[in-house]
């Protein structure tokens, strides 16, 4: 009897031993078939936004900005393929956490831990289109702006470093390019995701009289009446061109007026109400956004523009005005002119006179 057990599981132990082999081996061939053919599959996916957030996080906790690998940890890493659609046109493969889909004109230091590189931030952006020439009456206009107001000098005749004879200029940002300008500059380096830390953009001529302005209480009545485009009042003189932009000396700010007979088909159109002048405008972020899409590339001077400006408000007539107790003085200085060239026997301000009605006869 004891012969016959031992014999009958001998047969069994060996069943039981070639299944662990054929396992074993089908286990390696399928492990080897997966191995070899997993990297060559191209997954795309569209991942949750609060998932994508989580795994950015972990990423730059521990892995993605590790500054404890060497560059060829860097080179070599494989990051996980990700596509995520509610990114910025051209963000899409990039980890929602790291998008940043705007910038500013904040000036930073070049040492230092950079939280701590501002003090303030402006609040607001004034640029001047400018000569060398004028840099005594710039100064004086510039020193009507308190530090919540950054300044942008654009340079058409291509002098900047003369210009850190006045302490204010060293912390100014300045961008030469020359004979252009302030709506060419306006619409190459002013784009509304650039300039959107800002509440609101001044985009001012260099021949500004500001004995009677003062930036902070023109922002104060500007944001107590809605405005969204505005400019200050212009003190009657031969430097007037509309009524809707005179001073009127017995209110803050007022947004529309009378015109000659015939000159306005509807109260509440220009130029008797939704108007300023392209000389001294004054944008909310809100409606720069709109503003700058609409110049166009080729507008050089930007006559007939201030007759466009409502389409970017709704209503226009009560968000563009004139504030009439912060106001300034046009001083009529034609120093464009000289940057014109002569041809065909004209002198250089006609040609660029010319222009300036060219415009005025296309903008709509």
């Amino acid at each position: 009897m004891g012969t016959m057990h031992r014999s009958g599981l001998a047969p069994r132990r060996t069943n039981e031993n070639a299944k662990v082999v054929i396992t074993t081996i089908l286990g390696i061939v399928v492990g080897t078939f997966i191995g070899i053919t997993l990297p060559s599959l191209s997954l795309k996916i569209n991942f949750p936004s609060a998932l994508i957030s989580s795994l950015d996080v972990a990423l730059s906790d521990g892995h993605l900005l590790s500054t404890h690998k060497s560059p060829e940890d860097f080179g070599s890493r494989k990051f996980p393929e990700i596509y995520v659609p509610t990114n910025p046109h051209g963000a899409e493969l990039l980890p929602p956490g790291i998008v940043v889909a705007k910038t500013d004109l904040y000036l930073r230091r070049l040492w230092g831990e950079p939280n701590e590189d501002l003090k303030k931030k402006p609040k607001y952006l004034v640029t001047f289109t400018v000569g060398f020439e004028q840099r005594n009456h710039i100064n004086t206009v510039v020193k009507k702006f308190s530090e919540d107001f950054q300044i942008l000098l654009f340079h058409y005749d291509g002098r900047t470093t003369e210009w850190d004879q006045f302490e204010w200029s060293k912390t100014a940002i300045h961008i030469s390019t020359r004979k252009q300008t302030k709506w060419w500059y306006a619409k190459r380096f002013l784009h509304p995701d650039v300039v959107s830390a800002y509440e609101y953009i001044f985009i001012w001529d260099e021949d500004l009289g500001v004995e009677h302005f003062n930036a902070d209480k023109y922002i104060e009545l500007v944001k107590k009446n809605g405005l969204e485009i505005s400019q200050p009042g212009l003190e009657a003189n031969n430097g007037l061109t509309w009524e809707m932009t005179k001073r009127r000396g017995d209110r803050e700010v007022h947004k529309n007026t009378k015109e000659k007979s015939g000159w306005c088909s509807d109260p509440h159109l220009p130029p008797c109400a939704a108007f300023v002048e392209i000389m001294a405008p004054v944008f909310s972020r809100e409606a720069w956004r709109c503003v700058w899409h609409m110049i166009q590339n080729d507008l050089v001077h930007g006559w007939g523009l201030d007759f466009a400006l409502r389409r970017c408000v709704e209503p226009a007539h009560e968000k563009i005005g004139v504030v009439d107790s912060q106001w300034i003085i046009h001083k009529v200085i034609p120093s464009l002119g000289s940057q014109g060239k002569s041809e065909n026997g004209k002198a250089p301000w006609q040609g660029v006179r010319e222009r300036c009605k060219k415009e005025w006869t296309i903008t709509d």
